[in-house]
C-alpha cells in the first residue's frame, strides 16, 4: 500500500496572527501563521474519514477487479478513507441548494447522464518553467444572465493570473483540502477556478482537477467539477478528451456546494492518474495518453486562476477576499503521496491576487480583482 507522507494538523496551522502576504512582484518573505477562524477549515476537515462503508453506487467492487486492470482504482483513496458515494442533491440544483441541503454534489443536469461532455474553453498553466500569461482563442466568453448579447471585442485575448503554492516532488500522486466558493466572474471574463496539479518535470505532461465558475463551460456562474490534461504541452477539452469515468453518481462538470470544504486528489495506480473527490473515486486518465512516460511526478501545484481578457480583471478569485484576511479561500493540508515533505513555495502572478502562506502545507489566496 502506498506511504502517505503528511502530518495531521497542529497549532502551527491556527496559531492568531498572520504576517506574510505575497504580491504578485515579490516572494513571499517567510511562513506566516494561520488563524483559526468561526467557519470551518479546510486543515481539519472530515470529509472521506477512513470510516466503514460502502463502495460507490453503481461501481466495482476496487477488491474484486483483477490488479493489472487499468480500471480498478486503489482500495482506499489518497487520505486513506475507503470509497464512500458522495450524498447528492437533486439533478438541476445550484451550488445554494446544495449546500443547504448538506450535499456534496448534483448533476448539472436532469438527462441522468453518467458520462462529462468534452467543453472547450481557455486553460491556463503554471508550472516551474513558467506560466502561461496570456495566449489567443477562439472562445468568446458568454455573459451572465438577463443580459443577452456577448461583449464586443473580446474573444481573441486571453490573459492568465494565478495565485499559486507549488514544490518540486517526485511523487506518486498529491491531495489537499480546498474551500469552494461562488466567486464573481465579471462581465466578459472566461473563468475563475481553484485545482491541483500534477505535472511532469519538465512540465509537459499534466493531470488537473479543481473547481471552477465558468459560464461557457457549464453554462451558469455555480462552481463545477472539472478534470483536465496537457500532452506535451498542449492543451486539450474540459472533462472528457480522455478521461475515463469511473463513478456512476459523480462525474466531471457536476455542481458543487458553496461556501465548503472537501479533499480533491490525484493518486498513480495500476497504469493511470486516478482522480478523487470527498469520499468518491472519479475516474482516471491512463498512461496511455502519455505513451507510458507520465508515472510519476516531478512538480506539484496547488492555485487559483483567473481567465480574463483584461491584464486587470474585475472578476474575484477564491472567494473574493484577499490572503491577508482570514476568511480567505484556501488550500490546506497538502499531502504527497511516497514523496518528500511538504514545504510550499507561494506566489502571485499578475499583479491582481495575493496569496499568505500559513505553514508548510496550508495557504490562503485570492482576491476581488482590479476593480
Amino acid at each position: 500500500m502506498s506511504v502517505v507522507w503528511t502530518l495531521n494538523a497542529s497549532a502551527a496551522e491556527s496559531p492568531d496572527d498572520v504576517t506574510a502576504v505575497a504580491s504578485a512582484s515579490a516572494e513571499p518573505s517567510g511562513a506566516a501563521t494561520e488563524p483559526s477562524s468561526g467557519g470551518a477549515d479546510p486543515s481539519t476537515s472530515t470529509a472521506g474519514s477512513d470510516a466503514p462503508g460502502a463502495d460507490p453506487s453503481g461501481s466495482p467492487d476496487p477488491s474484486a477487479v483483477a490488479a493489472e486492470d487499468v480500471s480498478s482504482p486503489p482500495a482506499r483513496l489518497p487520505w486513506g478513507g475507503r470509497p464512500v458515494a458522495v450524498t447528492r442533491a437533486e439533478p438541476g440544483a445550484n451550488s445554494a441548494k446544495v449546500a443547504a441541503e448538506g450535499a456534496d454534489i448534483a448533476a448539472a443536469d436532469k438527462s441522468g447522464s453518467t458520462e462529462a461532455a468534452p467543453e472547450f474553453s481557455p486553460k491556463g498553466s503554471n508550472s516551474r518553467w513558467g506560466s502561461i500569461r496570456s495566449a489567443r482563442t477562439s472562445v468568446v466568453a458568454p455573459v451572465p444572465p438577463p443580459l443577452a448579447e456577448p461583449v464586443p471585442g473580446v474573444g481573441s485575448q486571453v490573459n492568465f493570473l494565478y495565485g499559486v503554492g507549488s514544490q518540486n516532488a517526485e511523487t506518486d500522486g498529491t491531495y489537499a483540502n480546498f474551500s469552494i466558493a461562488k466567486p464573481k466572474l465579471a462581465t466578459g471574463d472566461y473563468h475563475t477556478l481553484a485545482e491541483l496539479s500534477v505535472q511532469s518535470a519538465d512540465g509537459a505532461q499534466i493531470a488537473e482537477v479543481g473547481w471552477t465558475v465558468d459560464r461557457t463551460v457549464n453554462g451558469d456562474s455555480d462552481p463545477h467539477l472539472f478534470v483536465y490534461h496537457w500532452v506535451n504541452r498542449k492543451e486539450t477539452c474540459y472533462n472528457a478528451c480522455g478521461f475515463v469515468q469511473y463513478s456512476q453518481t459523480v462525474k466531471p462538470g457536476d455542481t458543487l456546494p458553496d461556501n465548503a470544504n472537501k479533499k480533491f486528489g490525484i493518486q498513480h495506480f495500476n497504469d493511470a492518474w486516478w482522480v478523487a473527490y470527498d469520499t468518491e473515486w472519479l475516474g482516471y486518465f491512463p498512461d496511455s495518453l502519455w505513451n507510458g512516460q507520465f508515472s510519476r511526478t516531478g512538480q506539484v501545484q496547488y492555485f487559483g486562476e483567473v481567465a480574463s481578457p483584461s491584464t486587470q480583471p474585475c472578476s474575484h478569485m477564491g472567494n473574493g477576499k484577499g490572503a491577508d484576511n482570514a476568511s480567505a479561500a484556501r488550500v490546506g493540508s497538502v499531502a504527497y503521496i511516497n514523496g518528500p515533505d511538504v514545504d510550499l513555495n507561494v506566489r502571485a502572478v499578475g499583479g491582481v491576487y495575493s496569496v499568505s502562506k500559513a505553514s508548510a502545507r496550508t495557504f490562503r489566496y485570492g482576491g476581488p480583482g482590479a476593480c
